[in-house]
């Protein structure tokens, strides 16, 4: 700076000596150049909020499709399980009421197996929500080697619910899964690596001991398994909660960075990654903040949302905000596997939105392969009870009239 100043002081000297022996030369206007208006970009229109529950949606009856009599069966089964809840659990998406459901309950109780067919494809109206375009996906109850205590061959805990992981409300006002740290506040529980680290360890948390921290990771996304003990034994393991982090799929993230060709993200294909790139796929996996926690099962299982034992082929995961669960679902998707009839029993934390689905194809070698590779596109029908759509618009009308009374205003006569 002060160099400058020192050179604009010579300039200046220069120019005045200048001024004294001759006269300044005219003064020659510039024209300014034209001013150019540019005009303001059209706003981008922002696309109005979609439904955020089926009753919301565009909701209509269309024609049944036919149900092979194998589908029918497995879907008699698994409704009938699902009946005492459905006929006193409240309906998320509106579309129904527990009592809609009891006279439909009270039939599948009695018919033989034979009429399961006609029951469905009679009984029922067949209702689409939104543009019903579906994609599904497949999960499975996987098996992996592990014992009770930890012994050489089985060395990864798997934990039990902590007793510290509670529902609070954190300073920004959320409330969720969480603790309370040293101070009396609410935080984030710890996260998938802190858990991994250790800061469970030694607290009496262990219900049981894993093998291979691969198999454990794809425990947790599936949500139940079962331990093939050293004794030749097993142990049912079931989703008991989980840390209120967020869950990331390392399938899209491998597939984003380019590590996974497109179409070689079967489980399969991450498994092989993951196993052949031992440090990148720890950290990989740990960039899924979510951790589950297990329980042991010693009746029937593994347990959906529902609280009720799901149905290997039978069985799917849906958003409750747009199918009522326990309600049967018939999916038309381009894997002929995953087509016909399923019944929604259980949720999941990537299952959201109006048509989306994840098929349950049980255990074993066989529903492995077809659950790792499932990613059907097509379109999808719910079965709700014959006048139920009309009774839910019905109710939904008045709730809004109801709503748009003024706070202390009489109703008109």
């Amino acid at each position: 700076m002060k160099l400058r100043s020192q050179a604009l002081v010579a300039l200046l000297g220069l120019s005045v000596a200048a001024c004294a022996t001759r006269p300044l030369p005219p003064v020659v206007e510039t024209p300014s150049p034209p001013v150019v208006v540019t005009p303001s970009p059209a706003p981008v229109p922002v696309p109005p909020p979609g439904p955020r529950r089926a009753i919301e949606a565009a909701t209509f009856v269309t024609a049944p499709r036919t149900i092979s009599q194998e589908q029918a069966e497995r879907g008699l089964a698994a409704f009938r399980i699902s009946c005492p809840v459905l006929v006193r659990r409240k309906d998320a998406s509106g579309l129904t009421v527990g009592a809609d459901w009891q006279a439909l309950c009270t039939e599948a109780s009695t018919i033989a197996p034979a009429a399961a067919r006609n029951f469905f494809e009679q009984r029922f109206e067949w209702v689409q929500v939104h543009d019903g375009k579906a994609f599904a996906t497949g999960y499975y109850e996987p098996e992996l080697a592990g014992a009770r205590v930890q012994q050489p061959g089985a060395m990864v805990p798997i934990y039990r619910v902590p007793p510290d992981l509670v529902r609070c409300t954190r300073a920004d006002g959320q409330t969720g899964r969480g603790r309370v740290d040293e101070t009396g506040a609410c935080v984030l529980y710890h996260d998938r690596a802190a858990i991994e680290d250790g800061v469970l360890a030694n607290k009496g948390l262990e219900l049981a001991w894993a093998a291979d921290p691969i198999e454990l990771f794809f425990l947790q996304i599936q949500g139940s398994g079962r331990l093939r003990l050293p004794d030749g034994g097993e142990m049912r393991l079931g989703y008991a909660d989980q840390n209120g982090r967020e869950y990331k799929a390392i399938g899209r993230i491998m597939r984003e960075r380019g590590i996974l060709q497109p179409g070689g993200t079967s489980m399969q294909d991450i498994v092989a990654w993951l196993r052949a790139n031992p440090e990148e796929g720890r950290a990989i996996m740990r960039e899924n903040l979510s951790y589950i926690f297990f329980r042991e099962l010693t009746g029937p299982g593994p347990l959906g949302a529902m609280n009720v034992p799901v149905t290997g082929r039978g069985s799917v995961a849906a958003d409750p905000l747009f199918v009522p669960l326990g309600a049967p679902v018939f999916l038309m998707v381009d894997r002929p596997e995953a087509n016909g009839l399923w019944v929604a029993q259980d949720t999941g934390g990537a299952i959201k939105g109006s048509n989306r689905f994840d098929t349950f194809w049980g255990h074993g070698v066989e529903a492995t392969r077809i659950a790792g590779g499932m990613a059907a596109k097509g379109s999808a029908l719910l079965l709700l009870p014959k006048g139920s759509l009309a009774a839910a618009r019905a109710r939904e009308t008045a709730t809004q009239a109801q709503q748009q009374v003024p706070v202390g205003a009489s109703p008109q006569p």
